[in-house]
């Protein structure tokens, strides 16, 4: 009998470990073409403005404003929903109060995309974990 349970063990472990994973971002490379050529510049814009967003960001990367090459930031705090359809949701604390956007864009033109619900204010830890991830995607020189 505890032969036959054993696999069903492993698999619960494995089950429960992989959903604690608490990297719930979405990565969209619109330009595949991103992937292969090294970024050399950037210049940041953050909506609606945010100095500490700026500043993180400035911290972590040296952004060039004459570079083509855009990383837009967007975000939003203090998010409600009033929706009667989001009431299990809600009352289950699973609805995010905020979001952050990371995109990377030449001209109009969307090359890469980041972005997460949050169930708080965007943190300066957010960032860090989105330009990370960013770089793990993207090669940087």
């Amino acid at each position: 009998m505890i032969g036959f349970l054993r696999p069903l063990i492993y698999l619960s472990f494995t089950l429960f470990i992989s959903g604690c994973n608490d990297d719930r971002a979405m990565v969209n490379i619109y330009d595949k073409s991103i992937l292969k050529t090294p970024i050399t510049c950037m210049k940041l814009q953050v909506f609606p403005e945010n100095k500490t967003i700026e500043k993180t960001m400035h911290r972590l990367y040296h952004f060039d404003d004459s570079c083509p090459l855009r990383l837009e930031i967007s975000y939003k705090n203090g998010i409600t929903c009033n929706s009667t359809f989001n009431v299990q949701t809600k009352s289950m604390n699973g609805f995010p109060s905020s979001y952050l956007n990371m995109e990377l864009k030449q001209g109009f033109s969307l090359k890469y995309s980041y972005y997460v619900d949050l169930m708080e204010d965007v943190r300066e830890e957010d960032l860090k974990r989105g330009f990370a991830r960013m770089e793990e995607d993207l090669t940087f020189r």
